[in-house]
Formats: C-alpha cells, structure tokens, sequence
C-alpha cells in the first residue's frame, strides 16, 4: 500500500459563521485547533459537513490558510476542492493549494464526466504535486467513483462516505491507496479491515470516541450511535447544535 497522508480519524470540519451569516475565521481554525489536541490526525477543510455549497473560493482559502495556521504543522489540512465542471474545480484546488492546503478532497460533477481519468488527471496537475483524493458521496457532493476505476486514476486516496460495508471491503480488495470511510457507523470496521482512516462530521463534537473506535474500542462504536444519529438530523442543524453543546461554538448555519 502506498503511505497514506495519514492514518486515523481525521474531522471533517464544521465552518463557523457569525450571526449574521459570515465565516468566522477564527472560531473554526481555533475549533480545529482544540480537535487536534484531543487526538484528531487530520482536519478536512470546506467539505460537505463544512457546507462547502454555500462558501466563495475566497473564503474557502481564508478557511485554509486559518486551520492551516492553527493547527500543528504534522497534521495535514485537507480542503474540499470540488466543482460542478473540471475549470471550476481546477480553480478552487489551485487557490486551496496556494493558501496553504496540504491535499485536496474533490468530487467528480454531479453530472457526471465523461472520462473520469481525465477530469482526476487535470485535478492533480491543478494541485501540483499536492495529493488528491477523490470523494465518493453521489447524490450528495458529486457524482460516482466506480470501484472498478479507482487503479487507473491519479489519486492519492478516497473518501467513501456511503456508509456502505460492502463497498469498503470492494475498495480495499481492488486498490493499493488509503481509502477513509465518511460514515461513523463503519469506524472500527475500518481499522479492523485496513483502511487508512476515517473523515468524520461527528468527531466535531465527539473526537474521543471516534479515535477510540478506529483503534478497536467495540464500546466507542457504539456510544457513536447518539452523536451520529443528532448529527444528521435537520443538517446541519443537529451537527452544530451537538458541538456547541460540548464546546459553546456558533449554531448559526448557511445551509438551513
């Protein structure tokens, strides 16, 4: 297997707004920060759970460039680069890269491509020697990742967040690259059966457990059913309202 970025649970972070609706530079990167110190191993900037739909490439690289700035220099920061078309997401992946992004997350366009190696080709010469990782959500953040194309594209790793057993065990059997689950459902599977990692939305407010299952703790995987459940409710109502709980961070979403 080729070295993954790295291996464990990384965030998938919330992006924090004031109440007027702007992005909080510093509460996010400060919320990165404090994740990190409780065992997180990497921060994904402005994905799904980040509502990357509602930021401008401007602030996608105020977002980066903070966490990047906040966080301790062994952990990677990973933004979400993702377009509807391939000169969409080829800009955002350069101005994430310039401002400080160690990889890149980017789905294929909702609609589809019609040559997937080609769209990841032109993704990964953007990103200039950065990783890419490919993100697998259809329906949600993109379109499809086919198991079977996954040797011939340039990518450094993947991110299934279908929540799916069967296909993490397919990824696995077929690719010799980090693949990380985006369901905290599958989190000690993952580690039981070899995947690189995971990308959780609930290691926003429960980092703990998540690290804990990834490293086999049954009881942690378990005491993620609640936080998983609040999670997706309402989202990202119920993701936002779970972390100011536990941390007295923003409610305050775009997406609503």
């Amino acid at each position: 297997m080729t070295d993954p970025l790295w291996t464990g649970v990384a965030v998938a972070l919330v992006t924090l707004f004031d109440d007027e609706g702007a992005v909080d530079e510093r509460a996010t990167a400060a919320h990165a920060a404090r994740l990190t110190d409780e065992g997180i191993r990497a921060v994904l900037v402005g994905g799904s759970t980040g509502e990357a739909d509602t930021l401008t490439d401007a602030e996608l690289a105020g977002l980066t460039a903070a966490v990047r700035a906040a966080v301790p220099g062994g952990i990677p920061v990973v933004t979400g680069a993702s377009g509807a078309w391939r000169r969409a997401a080829v800009s955002r992946i350069e101005a994430a890269v310039g401002a400080g992004a160690d990889a890149v997350l980017v789905a294929p366009p909702r609609r589809g491509v019609p040559d997937l190696a080609a769209f990841y080709g032109a993704a990964a010469k953007a990103a200039g020697g950065a990783p890419v990782l490919a993100y697998h959500f259809p329906g949600v953040a993109g379109g499809d990742v086919p198991v079977p194309a996954l040797p011939d594209l340039p990518l450094t790793g993947l991110k299934d967040s279908t929540g799916s057993a069967e296909r993490l065990l397919q990824e696995l059997a077929v690719w010799d690259r980090a693949v990380y689950v985006g369901s905290s459902a599958l989190v000690l599977m993952a580690g039981a059966v070899g995947a690189a990692g995971a990308i959780l939305a609930v290691a926003n407010a429960a980092p703990g457990q998540a690290v804990a299952a990834f490293d086999g703790d049954a009881a942690a995987q378990r005491a993620l059913l609640e936080p998983h459940l609040r999670a997706k409710d309402r989202f990202p109502a119920g993701l936002k309202a779970l972390v100011a709980e536990r941390y007295g961070t923003s409610v305050t979403a775009r997406l609503s």
